[in-house]
């Protein structure tokens, strides 16, 4: 009874399992679409934030491009806009930095999500129809066994590309990421230092 009450769980997963992975490509290939984007407006202003860079190390703060770079849309758009705003006073540069921290993390919540949850769910996928190929096969039933493996490996290769495109969102939103919070955090500091 206990077993039949297991079979008959597993079983009623597939379905949900199914949708779920579904879900997941479609949520892969949105992410993909924004990485793009984002990889876009990084090159259009690839050149600002190298003179943003530049301006900071020769130490003419007093002519920095700001407004070429906050013209992006970007995360590191809004938050060095909201520095100039809130005149580079030290405390409020902190909770700015702090505060562009919590959103890298929070835009790579989605790419992370992906990663994990893709290979579980194709893992599931394989898993619930093993059952069912495998009672197939010791009754002969080649049909119904061809069927359910066939729905395996799908669900595998589907989960798997589901976790791939996570991790390569989350690879390059990374690096973007932490590279824009370095320059930020050098501009403060380098603002701060002149003037003391």
């Amino acid at each position: 009874m206990l077993t039949s009450a297991l079979y008959w769980l597993s079983a009623g997963l597939m379905i949900p399992v199914i949708v779920l992975l579904l879900l997941a490509v479609g949520w892969s290939l949105l992410l993909l679409g924004d990485v793009y984007g984002d990889f876009s407006s990084r090159l259009r202003h690839r050149a600002s934030l190298e003179a943003l860079a530049e301006s900071a190390e020769r130490g003419e703060l007093d002519s920095l491009p700001i407004e070429a770079v906050t013209r992006g849309e970007s995360s590191f758009a809004r938050h060095l806009q909201r520095l100039v705003d809130h005149d580079w006073q030290p405390t409020r540069c902190e909770k700015v930095l702090a505060d562009h921290a919590l959103a890298t993390r929070r835009d790579l919540d989605t790419s992370l999500t992906l990663m994990r949850v893709g290979p579980m769910l194709g893992l599931m996928g394989t898993l619930i129809p093993m059952g069912p190929a495998l009672a197939g096969l010791a009754s002969g039933d080649i049909a119904s066994m061809a069927t359910n493996m066939q729905v395996a490996f799908s669900t595998t290769v589907v989960g798997i590309f589901v976790g791939a495109v996570g991790f390569m969102v989350q690879t390059a939103k990374k690096r973007w990421h932490q590279a824009d919070h370095d320059l930020l955090a050098y501009v403060v500091d380098l603002i701060q230092e002149a003037r003391q």
